[in-house]
């Protein structure tokens, strides 16, 4: 049977509770303690200890169910990062910095995101319209 690569568990779970990235686990371990890490280890981990998943789920901001092809747009990643805002996450200050001038950019351009699984492209800004209450065009059909 393997051994763990985890060389002091109450470590990472006081990582986990500061929301360390998994990204920064994987060095901090290298540089540490010379144990080579993945971000998947990490991720297993909090979802064995029953640690809050990391991926702020907002169905008011992304009401649709995304097709794999478009889940790393542009538009959907900033919803993404503002739902985390939101919800109180810590974004990392580049993340931040992008919401910020995406939002800016959305606002001067009084735009909002519309989502047609059935194109090429998926996410697209369109002119916001009286009906539109938040950063998305909301479906019709719920």
């Amino acid at each position: 049977m393997p051994r763990s690569k985890i060389q002091d568990e109450g470590e990472v779970v006081r990582w986990m509770e500061e929301g360390k990235p998994y990204s920064w686990m994987v060095e901090e371990y290298k540089r540490k303690y010379n144990v080579e890490t993945s971000i998947s280890m990490w991720s297993n981990f909090r979802r064995r200890h029953d640690f809050e998943g990391r991926m702020a789920r907002d169905p008011e901001l992304v009401p649709w169910k995304v097709k794999e092809e478009h889940s790393w747009a542009t538009p959907l990643t900033m919803l993404r990062l503002e739902a985390r805002r939101r919800q109180g996450f810590p974004l990392r200050p580049q993340d931040e910095t992008r919401l910020i001038n995406w939002l800016d950019a959305v606002k001067l351009q009084q735009a909002v995101v519309h989502y047609d699984p059935d194109t090429e492209e998926g996410f697209f800004y369109v002119p916001r319209e009286e009906r539109d209450d938040d950063l998305i065009r909301r479906p019709l059909d719920g």
